[in-house]
C-alpha cells in the first residue's frame, strides 16, 4: 500500500512561510501564555471523522533480514549497555546496486539516569540478547522498486540501537554493570561494513530515525571522511529535529532530559567541535544546533507537528497532569482554537530551525503537516512523494525544498499513533518467541 502526501507548495512557500515565524520563535512567552490561557481547553466534540483504513503487517508481504552480531566489537569494549554484543541487519544490492550502500541507525529514545539504563538493558535497546533475530526492510529499506524505486537495489543496512544515547555516549558505570559504549559500537560497525565492501562504495547514505536521526547528524561528517572523496556520500535525518521548545508548563522538559544524557554517557567529548566551541554541550546534543555546521550534504525529514514531540516533550503528562489536552491529542478535530494555535506556532519553531539550513543549495528539505514521527522507515508513512523527493535530492535531479501549508489542509495524512508501533513490535516478538520454541523443541526430537 502506497499512500501519497501531496505537498501543497503552491499554498506556502519557504521564505512566506518562514516570515511569519520568526515573530513567534523569539517570545517563549507567547507559548507560555497560550499554554496557560483558560481557553484552552478541548473543544466539544465534533461528528466522528472516519479514521484511515488501519496498516495491516503481514511478514510475508516485506522482507524479513537477519541479525547479525558484530563478533570482534567485545575487544574494542563495543558493547550494548549489558555488556552484550551489538548488532546489525544487512540486506545485500545487487545489479548497479550493488556498489551503492544505506546505513541506517535505529531510534528508541534515551536513558538519562542509572536507573533509565538498568531498566533499558533489559530489553532490546539496551541489549541484544532481547533483539528480533529478523527484522522486515520496509520504505526506504524495501527491496520493491515500486515502493523504493531509488535505493530498492542497494546494500541496505539497520544499525541495531542499544547504548540509550544515539550512538555517542563513551563511559562505564561498573557499579551499576551498565556500559555507555555507544561511540565504540559506532565505530565497530562501520569497521565491519568496511570490510564487509563499503570502503568499495561509489555512493552511500547514512541515515537514521528520531534517536537514530541525532546520530546521523553527528556522525555525517566524521563518517563521510571515512571514505574516499570519489564517493558520494550524503546524510539524512528522519525525525531527528527535536525542539529545544518549552512544554505546557514553561519548562524545557526535553532541555533536561538531554542534559542528563550527555552528563550521564559522557556524550560531550563526542559531538562536533564546531557546535560546542560556542555553546553548551547539551544544546549541541539538539540537531537544530548542528544542522548549519555540517559541511556534508543532508537532507532533514520530518512532521511539523512530530507526534513524539507533542506526546512526550512539550505535552507531556507530566506537562499535563490534569490530562487538559488528552482528547486533543489523540484527535485534533477536538483542540480548541487556542490548542491548535500552540501546534501552529510549534510549527513556526520548526520552520524557523531550517530557515538558514534551507538557504544551501547541498541541503534538502521535506517538512510535511502531519502528526506522525519517522517517515522513511515505515510502510505507511512513506509517501511515494518522499520517496521521489530524497532521491530526486540524492541524484541531483532536482532542487528538494518542500513544506507543506499548515494543518489542517492536506488531508492525505495517515497520522501514525504509537498503536501501530507497539503492535508491530509486538508481532515480531510474539514471532521469535514462536522461532525460539520450535529450536528448543527441536532439541527433544
Amino acid at each position: 500500500m502506497v499512500v501519497v502526501v501531496l505537498l501543497h507548495l503552491s499554498a506556502c512557500s519557504f521564505v512566506s512561510t518562514t516570515a511569519t515565524a520568526t515573530a513567534y520563535v523569539k517570545d517563549e512567552g507567547r507559548l507560555r501564555s497560550l499554554a496557560s490561557m483558560e481557553e484552552c481547553r478541548a473543544a466539544p466534540a465534533p461528528p466522528p471523522s472516519p479514521p484511515p483504513p488501519p496498516f495491516v503487517f503481514d511478514p510475508s508481504l516485506f522482507l524479513m533480514v537477519p541479525l547479525t552480531l558484530i563478533n570482534g566489537a567485545r575487544s574494542q569494549g563495543a558493547v550494548c549497555l549489558d555488556g552484550s554484543l551489538p548488532g546489525y541487519h544487512l540486506h545485500r544490492g545487487s545489479g548497479a546496486g550493488r556498489h551503492s550502500w544505506i546505513i541506517q541507525f535505529e531510534g528508541g529514545s534515551w536513558c538519562n539516569s542509572t536507573d533509565d539504563c538498568m531498566q533499558r538493558k533489559s530489553t532490546r535497546l539496551g541489549s541484544s540478547n532481547f533483539m528480533e533475530k529478523e527484522l522486515p526492510f520496509i520504505g526506504m529499506l524495501s527491496n520493491k522498486s515500486e515502493e523504493n524505486p531509488d535505493f530498492f537495489n542497494w546494500n541496505r543496512v539497520k544499525l541495531r540501537y542499544c547504548d540509550g544515547a544515539s550512538f555517542s555516549g563513551e563511559g562505564q558505570n561498573k557499579t551499576a554493570k551498565l556500559y555507555y559504549r555507544g561511540q565504540r559500537i559506532w565505530k565497530a560497525a562501520i569497521q565491519t561494513l568496511m570490510a564487509k565492501g563499503m570502503r568499495h562504495a561509489k555512493q552511500v547514505i547514512l541515515s537514521g530515525c528520531s534517536s537514530g536521526a541525532v546520530a546521523s547528524v553527528i556522525h555525517c561528517d566524521g563518517f563521510r571522511n571515512l571514505l574516499p572523496a570519489s564517493t558520494k556520500v550524503r546524510c539524512v535525518t528522519d525525525a531527528g529535529m527535536f525542539l529545544d521548545a518549552i512544554d505546557l508548563k514553561g519548562k524545557h522538559h526535553l532541555r533536561e532530559m538531554l542534559g542528563a544524557v550527555v552528563n550521564l554517557q559522557g556524550v560531550e567529548k563526542n559531538l562536533p567541535s564546531h557546535c560546542t566551541h560556542r555553546m553548551d554541550p547539551t544544546l549541541c546534543f539538539f540537531p537544530q544546533n548542528l544542522i548549519n555546521g555540517v559541511k556534508t550534504p543532508l537532507f532533514v525529514v520530518n512532521a511539523a507537528y512530530d507526534s513524539w514531540q507533542l506526546q512526550f516533550s512539550v505535552i507531556s503528562p507530566s506537562a499535563d497532569p490534569y490530562g487538559v489536552w488528552n482528547r486533543c491529542k489523540q484527535n485534533r478535530t477536538f483542540c480548541s482554537s487556542c490548542q491548535i494555535q500552540f501546534l501552529q506556532d510549534l510549527r513556526n519553531q520548526m520552520l524557523e530551525a531550517v530557515r538558514v539550513f534551507s538557504t544551501s543549495k547541498q541541503n534538502g528539505l521535506f517538512i510535511n503537516s502531519c502528526f506522525v514521527h519517522c517517515q522513511l522507515e515505515r510502510q505507511d508513512a512513506y509517501p511515494m512523494s518522499l520517496a521521489e523527493s530524497v532521491g530526486d535530492w540524492y541524484f541531483d535531479r532536482r532542487e528538494v525544498k518542500a513544506i507543506d501549508c499548515a494543518y489542517p489542509c492536506d488531508k492525505t495524512c495517515h497520522d501514525v499513533s504509537y498503536v501501530f508501533s507497539r503492535s508491530l513490535r509486538a508481532l515480531m516478538l510474539l514471532m521469535n518467541l514462536v522461532y525460539m520454541l520450535d529450536m528448543l523443541l527441536s532439541c527433544f526430537i
